[in-house]
């Protein structure tokens, strides 16, 4: 059972914090625990194995690939050794989960926007290929198009300029920071293109994201959990599929899989940090400030992301697209004060 010390944590709780002598447990912790999104993983990972090897004394942090809803879940639930001290996101936090954290006693929550990362559709090499659309994608995978019934069984039954191959795409469920992207990002774009959509927005709020981007579950999208390495060796084994992942792993896997263009601009490096392509999004931590100094190894954690997230840092070689100088300046000061996040901000 997970407990919150709002207003004895500094006197009492950051007694139990620091009393991490043994190997954990309900009252203590002596490493560092991050949770989160599957697509910022790969990255923590990173940082946590740079972490250990520059500081042989801090215990080796545990890291968790939850998804982002399920990592703010997990981080919100209070205050203490047996919470995380650190969630990871694709997405920024939404108002309601602040709201979850400030009931609990997480009151002082840190935010970092470490760098940025893109939604790519990608196939395997040599398999489908077409420029997709966010009117494309939305007609493909929505389970109500425009608010008609879904009959497309195939790429050509959109536009008879595509493959006549049969639509089936491998993505995130529901639960990952990816899926609310895509959602925001794309579905809800190609659903807006039709101006009825456009103003039902305006006048039945609820109805426009039901019909905008609720998915079709007919087997032609198939969710794949928390684990993005799947999609692409679904796609690799099957030349006819389209997989739905962050860039990051495109980048990885580049050898395997190819990315496919939206709107005529390809998921690269350069196109994501322009924001010239339109999956291009921002990556996240969330840090308890109540942790810090009570949790061995959280202030140098998050000091490592700082050494981590430049151009040319280690980051960068597994697939992060660094933000720009202004925004990483901004984010290197929030780091270092350890500011932290109001409801205005999320305004």
């Amino acid at each position: 059972m997970y407990r919150s010390f709002p207003s004895i944590f500094v006197a009492a709780g950051a007694l139990a914090l620091a009393s991490c002598g043994g190997s954990g447990g309900s009252d203590s912790r002596n490493q560092v625990r991050a949770v989160g999104s599957s697509t910022v993983f790969p990255f923590a990972k990173k940082v946590a194995e740079q972490l250990t090897l520059d500081n042989p004394g801090i215990g080796s942090p545990i890291i968790e690939s939850t998804g982002t809803g399920a990592g703010f879940n997990l981080f919100c639930q209070g205050i203490g050794a047996d919470t995380p001290d650190v969630t990871m996101a694709s997405r920024r936090i939404k108002s309601s989960e602040f709201a979850q954290c400030q009931s609990n006693g997480v009151d002082e929550v840190v935010e970092l926007q470490v760098g940025l990362d893109g939604i790519a559709f990608a196939s395997a090499q040599n398999g489908i290929s077409m420029n997709l659309t966010p009117e494309i994608v939305y007609r493909a995978l929505a389970a109500n198009p425009y608010g008609e019934e879904q009959t497309a069984e195939t790429w050509s039954d959109i536009d008879p300029s595509l493959p006549d191959e049969p639509i089936l795409v491998y993505g995130p469920p529901p639960t990952s920071g990816t899926r609310d992207a895509l959602k925001e990002l794309v579905l809800e774009v190609g659903c807006d293109a039709n101006p009825e959509m456009e103003q039902l927005a305006e006048t039945d709020e609820e109805r426009h994201t039901a019909i905008c981007t609720e998915v079709r579950n007919d087997g032609a999208y198939v969710q794949q959990g928390e684990q993005d390495n799947l999609i692409v060796q679904k796609i690799e084994t099957n030349p006819q599929a389209v997989g739905v992942f962050g860039y990051s792993y495109l980048e990885e896997n580049s050898d395997r899989v190819q990315g496919l263009p939206m709107n005529g601009v390809e998921p690269t490096y350069e196109n994501i940090a322009s924001f010239d392509y339109l999956g291009a999004r921002p990556l996240y931590v969330y840090v308890k400030k109540a942790h810090v100094g009570n949790i061995p190894g959280l202030r140098e954690f998050i000091d490592q992301w700082t050494k981590s997230w430049n151009e040319d840092g280690p980051l960068a070689a597994i697939g992060l697209v660094a933000t720009p100088n202004d925004v990483r300046s901004e984010q290197m000061r929030r780091a270092t004060e350890l500011t932290a996040l109001t409801s205005e901000d999320l305004s």
